[in-house]
């Protein structure tokens, strides 16, 4: 299940909840808070393989990358030989060929950048969607523990 459902579910509890007069207490149902804590350990892991798929991802683009740039600097190599065979286009053979290894060079540094990126902003706003989560878990289980506490004093 989808831990950001499952924090709006959490919100909703609270905001279903009963506030206690001229306090900022709420009463919450235990079990069905509970439930939705339970719920969330259980999907955390699950955010988890999705971070570890992205990174799998990442990794999958970069070898493609790589792969690329091999064939296009073996393209090249292959094509500045025959050009170096020929006497008069000797001069121009060597150009090119730099050109095309230079650019193959750019756009496998390119492509590993836009990877890195992707994964890097992914990776960022999962971080951000847990650190709400988490917050908001630990915002209901200080509630219910200063409710408790109230109630046995």
């Amino acid at each position: 299940m989808d831990i950001l459902h499952l924090v709006d579910r959490l919100e909703e509890l609270f905001n279903e909840s009963r506030s206690i007069w001229f306090t900022h207490s709420v009463v919450v149902d235990e079990d069905r808070m509970l439930d939705l804590i339970d719920q969330m350990r259980v999907s955390i892991p699950d955010e988890i393989k999705k971070a570890q798929q992205l990174l799998a991802q990442r990794d999958r683009i970069m070898a493609q990358a790589q792969e690329e740039a091999n064939r296009t600097l073996a393209l090249a190599r292959e094509k500045g030989e025959q050009l170096i065979q020929q006497d008069s286009l000797v001069q121009a053979a060597q150009t090119r060929a730099n050109q095309i290894i230079n650019d193959a060079k750019a756009e496998a540094e390119n492509t590993r950048m836009e990877a890195d990126e992707y994964v890097l902003q992914s990776l960022s706003k999962l971080e951000m969607e847990m650190e709400r989560s988490l917050t908001q878990v630990r915002n209901g289980i200080r509630t219910l523990q200063s409710e408790k506490q109230a109630k046995g004093k």
